[in-house]
């Protein structure tokens, strides 16, 4: 039975939007290399099972070098990045930053891997970052927003896109279950020697034990399987557009739960980004999107 299209959009949406409040709460608390270690362990432990249940434990052994490089990429450093993005700035504009991926893709596909950019998509790179631009200039009651918390959100989005396009090279005859789970436990795999270096700030309460379980299992794992599942269904293209409503769940969450305010910059900024997402969007759905879905 297949997925109704737009409600699954805004469910996949909330949850992804969630995974900003999730990180805003529970970092301070752990720091961001013990809550993301948890987040990437939980999570794939969760999807192991599916792998297993569907025979593709094969698959995941024969792919788990590449499986690990990309889960380097896609969820070790970029989460690990937004994850200490939020120690300062709010849900809403580390998930701002994190809308820039299209935008990244278009550029770093023309320069990187020789990918062709028409007039529209320039322009969309073009008011992307001057979106950034005015998002971190522009100044507001409570100051502008620190630039190395700013320059880590940006960078995670960075290695979104090198994630994917390592993924769409190398691994596009793994299905999305595995790509999802052998990523997450390459990322556990890769951030465990990590661990003693960086010790829990201070020990966990029952609300931040809550948030990382529902970052690791909705916002991950359940998020990933849904994501992938309209993928084979309505295609990338349809898919992607949930890059639209990210910002939207996260601000609306910050604002709910944390007491956060939109800023005008954020306003400003953040409509010029996701205008210029739009644009640059229209043919990088190819580079900036996981492997193939398979069965």
């Amino acid at each position: 039975m297949n997925l109704p299209f737009y409600p699954a959009l805004v469910f996949l949406a909330a949850l992804w939007g969630a995974s900003f409040l999730f990180m805003r709460l529970a970092a301070p608390v752990l720091g961001p290399v013990w809550l993301i270690a948890l987040r990437v362990f939980i999570a794939g432990l969760v999807l192991l099972p599916l792998v297993i249940r569907r025979g593709q434990l094969p698959v995941l052994r024969a792919n788990l070098g590449r499986l690990v490089a990309v889960g380097v990429m896609s969820a070790a450093l970029p989460f690990t990045l937004l994850a200490y993005a939020s120690l300062e700035l709010s849900a809403g504009l580390t998930s701002i930053l994190n809308a820039t991926v299209p935008i990244f893709a278009a550029l770093i596909g023309y320069l990187v891997f020789e990918e062709r950019l028409d007039a529209a998509r320039i322009f969309g790179v073009v008011l992307g970052f001057v979106g950034v631009v005015i998002l971190i200039g522009l100044p507001t009651d409570a100051g502008t927003p620190p630039l190395l918390s700013v320059l880590a959100g940006l960078c995670a989005a960075v290695s979104y896109v090198f994630a994917a396009n390592f993924a769409r090279r190398r691994l596009h005859h793994v299905s999305g279950i595995v790509f999802v789970t052998g990523g997450q436990l390459g990322a556990a795999l890769v951030m465990l020697p990590l661990l003693p270096f960086f010790p829990v700030r201070e020990m966990p309460g029952p609300a931040i034990v809550v948030a990382v379980t529902a970052l690791a299992v909705l916002s991950t794992s359940l998020a990933f399987l849904i994501y992938f599942r309209l993928i084979r269904e309505v295609g990338p293209m349809r898919t992607l557009t949930v890059t639209y409503l990210i910002p939207v769940f996260a601000i609306v969450w910050g604002a709910v739960f944390l007491d956060e305010v939109v800023t005008l910059a954020m306003a400003v900024g953040g409509g010029l980004i996701l205008s210029g997402v739009a644009l640059a969007n229209r043919r990088t759905a190819i580079s900036s999107r996981p492997p193939d879905v398979g069965d």
